[in-house]
């Protein structure tokens, strides 16, 4: 076997709540080669009270209950916190969330996954893959990181094919076809989130 983990994600969108499962089961086996993850019904909590120690740590305590449910598990397991950047700097925020977990749960293994500028994003990163999803031109060919040009949910409305754009119906569809490797490519903030879990890939792997 390569690679077994259970994961308690804490999310600030209803989006994310709803795609979060699909998006951690993909990149875990289809791009890092993890034989099972088992991904427990995320926690959704405000941005505003996720950034907070007294919120932060709250949250990661419920995730961990309720990974220690069934205590029978062996298999390693990890609470991840994903967040939108929105107008922070990730590479500030992340480490600022990460020291505050902790702070009250050191013996808890914790990942801060800071999305640049938000989930959206990722799917801008991703776009020539999503066409079912956006009016996109024959020969179009994303210009730049969209993390750089401050591409986000606006550019996905702006192009969406539906009505409108609905982050709960929408985004975990595009989070099931789109193209992890692309993504990844493009977006170093989605690359900062398989690098979490591909670390904990290895280290499963040799237990």
């Amino acid at each position: 076997m390569r690679g077994r983990l259970r994961v308690a994600p804490i999310v600030e969108g209803h989006g994310e709540y709803e795609c979060i499962r699909i998006l951690l089961e993909r990149v875990w086996g289809e791009l890092l080669g993890g034989d099972y993850i088992e991904v427990i019904r995320p926690i959704r909590q405000k941005r505003g009270r996720i950034v907070q120690p007294e919120g932060l740590q709250s949250a990661i305590s419920l995730a961990v209950s309720k990974l220690d449910n069934p205590p029978a598990s062996t298999d390693p397991s990890l609470v991840l916190v994903l967040v939108d950047a929105d107008h922070d700097c990730p590479r500030w925020l992340g480490p600022e969330l990460l020291e505050l977990a902790r702070k009250s749960h050191a013996h808890v293994d914790v990942a801060c996954v800071v999305a640049k500028i938000e989930y959206e994003t990722w799917f801008v990163a991703a776009a020539e893959s999503l066409r079912d999803f956006l009016e996109l031109p024959a020969d179009f060919k994303l210009s730049g990181l969209p993390e750089e040009l401050g591409l986000s949910k606006g550019w996905i409305e702006q192009r969406f094919k539906g009505t409108r754009y609905s982050e709960t119906q929408d985004q975990p569809a595009m989070t099931q076809v789109m193209d992890l490797n692309l993504c990844r490519t493009r977006s170093p903030s989605f690359d900062k989130l398989c690098r979490e879990l591909e670390r904990r890939v290895s280290v499963s792997s040799r237990d």
